[in-house]
């Protein structure tokens, strides 16, 4: 239980020994430090309960907390607002206790399994600027799922099923017509075959055959036909297909491993629709699905609809399941394998009308228990310098390598110590370059749509990723300096600037169920930072190495290694890896 939850069931106890019941007592820092770091509202509602003036009843309730040795300053504002701040010995307790477990202020929740879909990215297609928000906010949120104990199952959801595949294989048969996967009287392995595409030549292909099928309905049709070669399994075919995925699945995973982004589970469109028969099963059993020009639709619209509501395409009228129809054969292949309690989907805001089907459809048939929570988690877009979505410079979509090597070259010029040796500078900036990004990304509320600037989000100073780096291995640099003198706990402190760092430790857990309460990570983005911020501003008023007195200075070290151990424990949730130095 966390520091402040354990204060709050203590204030209780004590109101209650005042004589009165408080049901909900919550803790926020105050907005008037002048007259204490907390504020009790409850007199108010108290007053409404009871019958009695507020400020009667505050009264009475400062008069036992006077008898509380954790509090200080206890005192009545306006019509019976209650303030107090904490008493020096109690922040002694705090910090040691911190010290002691650095996990011991953050609550832990009830048990429970939760799958993120976070991924999404195509086979064989460039990953461009708009992965990089879906991957960064759902490990992100992953990460601070499984902190408060919940078990979380990260999924890529790979686009590997759809008829862009087919036109990809298209290209390759009319540039390499002679390979073995198209001759059918072919009896070799086809995995013995070295396939002269490399994962760059797909990422041409895939652009390159979208446009031809676009302008050519020969090509089209004959690009339909192969789709539906590979998904009957097709011997040649969907072989050569599965040699496709294979070789851009590894590129997709580098990628994903250099923005620390780890998937569970690395499943495919293709393998959810092992399960297609058995989800037509279940909604032909039902009733819901009609005829509609040739294809089969569910009707989802509901009487208090605002907005028009389409029906769900279930089947196409060439017989081949929808996209829509992938995904409900995704609940139901996670109800079989994995029975979560909730389902998330970090995946563009734009899809929502997608995923308000989707809820639907499955809740039509009850796919999933009526208990189970289904949730788009939308997102907003990274922009450039002129607001408009992030591209390159002739207007293209950007490459996420691309980005990705911007913000690194930007990084490696603001490593200037001479003593790194070149190969551990670059590995250096391309990990502070990894935590420019994903910082600025993280700090806006996730349906805001930020601009995102290389050079600002890539400095040292104010509210970025690599100020955070320096911070936290400035921090470890002190602690390793002063590796001889013995630790052992807080008992002495001297000015505003402890206090101000310990006020912002206790705040941890409102900042963590803000997070999690909104799935959005900026409530953690800007906790490090005031964090952060408030230690940097007690270092530089402290000479901690050099101080002679050395109770004060075994207590700052005891408080610098609690902010050390807490900033990387909060990095880590982020996705952020810390360099042994800058």
């Amino acid at each position: 239980m966390s520091i402040l939850k354990e204060l709050e069931m203590e204030l209780k106890k004590i109101i209650k020994e005042a004589g009165y019941e408080v049901e909900n007592l919550s803790l926020e820092p105050s907005n008037r430090r002048d007259l204490g770091e907390y504020q009790l509202n409850d007199a108010m509602q108290l007053a409404k309960k009871y019958k009695e003036n507020p400020r009667t009843i505050a009264e009475k309730i400062v008069k036992e907390l006077e008898k509380y040795k954790k509090l200080a300053d206890v005192n009545i504002a306006g019509p019976g607002f209650i303030n107090f701040s904490l008493s020096e010995d109690y922040t002694y307790e705090i910090v040691n206790k911190m010290h002691e477990d650095i996990f011991s202020n953050i609550d832990k929740k009830d048990s429970k399994k939760i799958i993120i879909d976070y991924g999404g990215a195509n086979v064989a297609k460039t990953l461009h600027v708009g992965h990089l928000r879906s991957a960064n906010i759902g490990e992100a949120l992953k990460r601070l799922a499984k902190l408060v104990g919940y078990n979380v199952i990260g999924d890529a959801h790979l686009g590997d099923y759809g008829r862009p595949l087919g036109f990809v294989i298209k290209e390759i048969k009319d540039m390499y017509p002679k390979l073995p996967y198209f001759d059918e009287n072919y009896k070799g392995e086809f995995s013995k075959i070295e396939l002269p595409i490399s994962n760059e030549d797909l990422e041409k292909l895939y652009p390159l055959a979208s446009q031809k099928a676009k302008e050519n309905e020969e090509y089209l049709e004959e690009g339909r036909i192969i789709t539906a070669k590979i998904q009957n399994h097709e011997r040649g075919y969907y072989d050569l297909w599965k040699k496709i995925v294979d070789i851009s699945k590894k590129e997709i995973q580098k990628i994903y491993n250099d923005l620390n982004v780890n998937f569970e589970i690395w499943n495919g469109e293709s393998d959810e629709m092992e399960y297609f028969e058995k989800l037509k099963e279940i909604y032909e059993k039902s009733g819901v699905l009609k005829e509609s020009a040739g294809a089969k639709i569910i009707e989802i619209a509901k009487e208090d609809d605002k907005a028009p509501m389409p029906p769900l395409l279930f089947i196409k009228s060439n017989g081949s399941a929808s996209y829509e129809t992938t995904d409900l054969a995704t609940i139901l292949e996670r109800k079989i394998n994995y029975n979560p309690d909730e389902i998330w989907y970090v995946v563009d805001a734009r899809q929502s009308l997608h995923f308000e089907q989707i809820f639907r459809a499955a809740r039509k048939v009850n796919l999933v228990d009526e208990n189970v929570n289904l949730e788009h988690i939308g997102f907003g877009t990274m922009n450039g310098k002129d607001g408009k979505p992030f591209k390159t410079r002739d207007g293209g979509v950007m490459n996420l390598n691309h980005l990705i090597d911007l913000v690194y070259q930007e990084t490696y010029k603001k490593i200037t110590n001479e003593s790194i040796a070149e190969d551990e500078k670059k590995d250096i900036a391309k990990k502070v370059a990894i935590a420019a990004l994903k910082y600025a990304d993280l700090l806006p509320f996730r349906e805001t749509d930020y601009i995102f600037e290389v050079e600002k989000f890539s400095d040292l100073e104010g509210k970025t990723g690599p100020y955070l780096l320096y911070s936290t291995i400035r921090m470890n640099s002190l602690l390793e300096k002063s590796k001889d003198i013995k630790i052992r706990k807080a008992n002495k402190f001297k000015g505003k600037e402890e206090k101000e760092i310990i006020l912002n430790l206790l705040n941890l857990p409102l900042s963590i169920e803000k997070s999690l309460a909104t799935k959005s990570l900026n409530e953690i983005a800007e906790y490090i930072y005031k964090l952060t911020s408030s230690y940097n501003t007690f270092y530089a008023e402290n000479k901690i190495l050099t101080e002679k007195d050395k109770e004060l200075q075994e207590s700052w070290l005891v408080l610098t290694e609690v902010v050390y151990k807490l900033n990387n424990i909060l990095l880590d949730v982020l996705g952020i890896t810390i360099p042994e130095k800058m």
